[in-house]
Order: C-alpha cells, then structure tokens, then sequence
C-alpha cells in the first residue's frame, strides 16, 4: 500500500499528487489481479485504488464507471484508462489502460498456440471437455449479478425480457437492441421518472475515510474543440493504419483485412461489456466469416477466463486461428501472430479514444441524469444479451446437433435432444454447485472442471 507520505495532495497540476513511477508500479500489480471477468476486475480497482491506497474517491470512482459502461467495448479497462488519466492526464491514461491488457494479451497468444498446436491430442480435447461446460455456469453467474444490480424495476426486467427475445428468437441486429433500450431508458425517464430508479442514493455519498487526494487535484482539462479535433484526429490515424496498411500488402479479400475490418466495427457497436461483446462476436466469427467452430468459440472464452486482462480478449483467440488455417502466402504460424495482435490493437485502441476524447466532457456532466437514465436501460438490456450469449454456448456446449428454424420471422438454432453429452452437462452441473452453492472462484471452479475433463478422457470417456 502507497502511504500518505508518498503523496502530494496540495501539488498542482505539473505536479501530480501521485508520483508517476507510483502509480505505474500500481497499475501492473493491478493487471496481474484482474481474473473473474468485468465485475471481479472492477472490484481490484476498487479495493486498491478506492478502499486501500485512496487516490479516488468513491463518488468520481463510480462517476467513472458508468460512463465506461455507457461506452462500447471493455469497461473495466476503459475504467482502468479513466482512472489513469484522472491521477496523470493523457499519459496516465495510456498506461493504465496498456498495462490493464498487456498480461492477458501475452498470455492468451501463448495458450492459442498450444491450442493449435496440440488441440487435437487427446490430452488437450479432455481438458476443453471440462473447461467448456465450466463456462456456462461462469456465463450464468454474470447473468445472476448484473441483473440483480440492473433490474430495479418492473420496466427494466421488460427491457431485459424483450432483448433477450430480441436476440434469442428474432436475431435482431445486436447494435438495434442496444440503440433502443438506451432510447427506452431516457424516454421513460423523462415521461416516468418513478419506473426508472438510477440508483442516486448509491452515488449520495462516499463510504469511509475521504481520499487522501482531493477532487480538485485530480487532473482535469476543459473541453474544448481544439483538443477534441486533435484527440479524434491522432486517435483515427493511429487506429485505422494499421488494417489499411495490411490491406494494402495482402489485399482487400485477406483474412488480416477482413478481421481488421470487422474488430474495428466491433469496437464501436458493441455495447455493454465482454459478454455483449463476444454475442456479436460469435454470432459473426462462427456463422458468417467462419473462423472457427461454435465449441471453439466456448473454449476461447474457457481460456480467456483463465487468463488476466478483459474477456474480450478471446478476439485475439478468433483471430488467430481464423488467420492460421488461411494464412494466404504467409506461413500459418507468422500469419496467426500477425493477426491476433492486429485484432488486439484495432480491438482496444477505440477504448482508448473513446475514454480520452469524452473525459473532459464526463467532467464537466457529473450528475447528468439523461445520460444516467439511457445507461439504465443499456444496463438492462445487457442482462437479456448475456443470457443470450449463455443459450448460444449451452447449445453448442451440450448438444452435438442442432437444427436450424428459420421462417415467420423466427431465426434460431434448437439442440437435437439425441445428441445430449452426458459428461458436458455432469461437469457443468458440478461447476453450477461450486460457483452457485459453495462461491468458488472462477479460477478454482475452472481448475476442478478442467481435471474432471482430465480424468474422463484418462478413463476412456467421450470427451468430443
């Protein structure tokens, strides 16, 4: 823990009133910490930057937070950048939110190489069989917890319901249902203020000892269209040369254009946190450009979630073995790195842009309730998304057919009751009880599951 002693709270703004070198080492113990998806990731942030070290408070902490949550893409990291460049401006935020992703990043290349490397040894297939069916319990947990913080009233379960249908039934494009239910949530707001509950006594009042550093030594800049033109034009430039020079050097029709095409769009329709994200984003990689199959997909997530850094990093998995297996002329093993780290930049580089281009003005809109309200109804509709996402995998997951029903407007696939996995829906039951009954971690619940797989391939169980 950094004591008083090592801050500066009457230091000006040229003198940040946390040493940046302090801060720095602070935001890499923090990315070694950051398992368990968005909410355990916001949780370390938390507990070390609010609760232990103080050098926010909670009310700009949780100002923060919904505005990261508003935005598309990973919030916790978005959050992480926010912070950052609360304590040290620009290059504050840049760090934060580097270093928030830099672990993750380097571990899940290491693990999609193994995966394509030994991920059809019998071995390697066992230990998915475990890990796949762990992930649906995990997907349900998520459910559980947001919608107990999201669904506060009878309109906001409806929302959720809807977009749950929505998606489930209809397969109504995934940015439209987000689009509507931030519309929803400002309408009804507006005409019914009373159906809408935007949680303002939560946000009343810090809990405990006030931070050490006071609200007005955070680093602020006022917004201005000077600086927004600058942000937005360096931030454009660094985002999208990338994916045109790849274009230019492997052409339009390659698997690196097509995926930094399509990460990049992503990274802007994609709101509501890592499972809304990997909604689309399955939806998409499986079906339409065909990276990769359903139940690869599933054990992507299993591997992300063993790793540390946002669960959107399971992009980086999609990407590689998508640019593996069409490599074009490169070999197989330079085109898949190449790939998931084009995803990776072209993936979090719009987290960057959006947190440093709309801080100013966040600031500036502290306790702007229309922007609370339409976040309400987006928080909403992100609990129908999710359970959504955890339908697709159970599918996927525990039956080996499915049948595809298209017509009257319905689009959706059914599970063939005949080909129910056995093993798959015992290890997800188990790992149900660990995380539901007995509050394991995910990581603990994630190590059982992968040795129960272990074990039934060891015995000579169907693990396919």
């Amino acid at each position: 823990m950094t004591s008083d002693a090592e801050l500066r709270p009457g230091a000006g703004a040229s003198e940040p009133a946390v040493p940046f070198g302090t801060a720095v080492r602070a935001w890499f113990a923090i990315s070694l910490q950051t398992f368990g998806g968005p909410a355990g990731q916001i949780a370390v942030m938390q507990r070390t930057l609010v609760d232990e070290k103080r050098w926010i408070g909670q009310r700009r902490f949780l100002h923060a937070m919904n505005y990261c949550m508003l935005l598309p893409g990973p919030e916790a990291q978005q959050l992480a950048t926010y912070v950052g460049w609360l304590l040290h401006g620009t290059r504050g935020g840049l760090v934060a939110g580097g270093l928030f992703v830099l672990p993750g990043v380097l571990a899940l290349l290491a693990l999609a190489a193994v995966y394509v490397a030994f991920g059809s040894t019998t071995a390697v297939t066992a230990l998915f069989a475990g890990l796949a069916p762990a992930v649906l319990a995990i997907v349900a947990q998520a459910v559980v917890r947001v919608a107990k913080r999201a669904l506060t009233s009878p309109a906001l379960v409806a929302i959720a319901v809807a977009s749950f249908l929505a998606l489930a039934l209809f397969a109504v494009p995934f940015p439209v249902v987000v689009l509507v239910a931030g519309f929803l949530g400002w309408a009804l707001h507006r005409r019914r203020p009373a159906g809408l509950p935007l949680g303002g006594g939560k946000e009343a009042a810090d809990d405990g000892p006030p931070p050490v550093i006071p609200d007005d030594v955070l680093h602020t800049e006022l917004p201005s269209t000077r600086r927004t033109v600058r942000v937005l034009v360096v931030g454009l430039l660094v985002w999208g040369l990338p994916v045109a020079a790849v274009a230019l050097l492997t052409g339009a029709g390659s698997v690196f254009t097509q995926q930094g095409l399509f990460f990049s769009g992503a990274a802007v329709v994609t709101f509501g946190g890592a499972y809304a994200v990997l909604a689309y984003v399955a939806q998409q990689a499986v079906s339409v450009y065909g990276w990769l199959a359903p139940g690869e997909m599933v054990r992507g997530l299993a591997l992300a979630e063993t790793t540390p850094g946002p669960l959107i990093m399971v992009v980086q998995f999609v990407a590689f073995l998508g640019a593996y297996r069409d490599p074009g002329t490169l070999d197989p093993w330079v085109a898949a790195v190449l790939a998931s780290l084009l995803v990776t930049w072209v993936t979090f580089v719009p987290s960057f842009l959006f947190v440093l281009l709309g801080a100013p003005y966040m600031e500036r809109l502290r306790g702007n309730r229309s922007l609370s309200a339409a976040l309400t109804g987006i928080t909403a509709a992100v609990v129908g998304v999710i359970a959504n996402l955890g339908v697709y995998f159970a599918v996927h997951t525990l039956f080996a057919e499915t049948d595809a029903v298209d017509g009257w407007l319905l689009a959706l696939e059914l599970p063939d009751p005949a080909s129910l996995r056995p093993l798959a829906l015992g290890i997800g039951l188990v790992a149900a009880v660990l995380i539901f009954a007995l509050r394991w971690s995910v990581l603990r619940t994630l190590g059982v599951c992968a040795l129960l797989g272990l074990a039934a391939g060891l015995f000579g169980l169907a693990v396919h």
